[in-house]
């Protein structure tokens, strides 16, 4: 029984194609993925001078492919004015309540009351006195007027009569200064005291205040980390392109080398058997050859 094989190839040039193809993806096995230039590399522990000499080739090959790369690198557009005037201010107003506490935490204490006297309070008392003493002197005249008239002038009853006067101005003057201070010690303790509850106040509310702060710090904080991650992204991109071109270019390359076979009639190898004549099918031949030899020379 014989056998016939059938063979179909493609093109020459496909095939060709498809070789180098081949040759391209062995290749790029071999060379390590760096993903930094020369300078960021050095020779590791246990390292081969032919390993380190491969990873510096493709160090090198990396800058080439970022320089290259550079108009198409993945870039991040900064702050605008507003942006940055917006965290000015935002950052201007933190704390700006720490003066308005340590003005009422002033207001605390047993002396605190002094600084809310009022600083006219010696010219109202120094006016006041002037005033006691003055109609004091006129009752005085007044006694010695009814001593000189009822004829007891320099006696002793006028005396008397003096000495009791004095001695009840004399009190009386105390008691009005006594007053006055009096007045002023309270009006200044209520200021005090009005300071002192101003600044519980205050002190209730810088929880709330430290959390606007908080807040806002926080905002402020994501608004700068997302930029920052915006940037790593983009330079993570940057370096993946330009550590994965060859890659990326020997992908394409696949795909359009597939694109081109897929048009062309496939390859491939297909095998028949043909059954060999038998003993009768033989000598019949040989017959109807010799017949035919018969004929042709009669």
């Amino acid at each position: 029984m014989a056998t016939e094989t059938t063979i179909s190839r493609p093109a020459p040039f496909v095939e060709d194609i498809g070789k180098d193809l081949a040759k391209q993806a062995v290749a790029m096995t071999g060379v390590p993925v760096v993903s930094t230039g020369i300078a960021g590399l050095s020779q590791q522990t246990g390292e081969t001078a032919a390993g380190f000499k491969a990873r510096q080739d493709a160090a090198r090959a990396f800058t080439t492919r970022q320089q290259s790369l550079a108009g198409l690198a993945p870039q991040v557009a900064g702050q605008d004015a507003l942006q940055r005037q917006a965290q000015t201010l935002a950052t201007q107003g933190v704390g700006s309540f720490q003066p308005f506490l340590q003005q009422a935490q002033a207001a605390t204490g047993p002396q605190a009351f002094q600084q809310f006297m009022s600083p006219y309070q010696q010219q109202v008392m120094d006016t006041s006195l002037a005033e006691f003493d003055r109609q004091a002197q006129v009752q005085e005249q007044r006694i010695r007027d009814q001593a000189v008239s009822s004829g007891a002038f320099g006696g002793g009853r006028e005396g008397v009569l003096q000495a009791e006067y004095q001695a009840g101005s004399d009190r009386n003057r105390a008691a009005l200064q006594a007053g006055l201070l009096q007045q002023g010690f309270g009006q200044a303790q209520q200021a005090a005291q009005q300071q002192f509850a101003n600044q519980m106040g205050l002190a209730s509310a810088l929880p709330g205040l430290q959390r606007g702060d908080i807040s806002t710090l926080g905002s402020l904080g994501a608004l700068n980390q997302a930029q920052t991650q915006a940037g790593l992204d983009a330079t993570r991109e940057a370096n993946r392109m330009a550590a994965f071109q060859p890659q990326e270019q020997l992908q394409q390359y696949g795909n359009l080398v597939t694109g081109i076979m897929g048009g062309m009639a496939g390859s491939g190898t297909q095998t028949q058997q043909i059954p060999d004549p038998g003993f009768l099918q033989t000598a019949l031949g040989a017959a109807a050859t010799g017949a035919g030899i018969y004929g042709a020379l009669k």
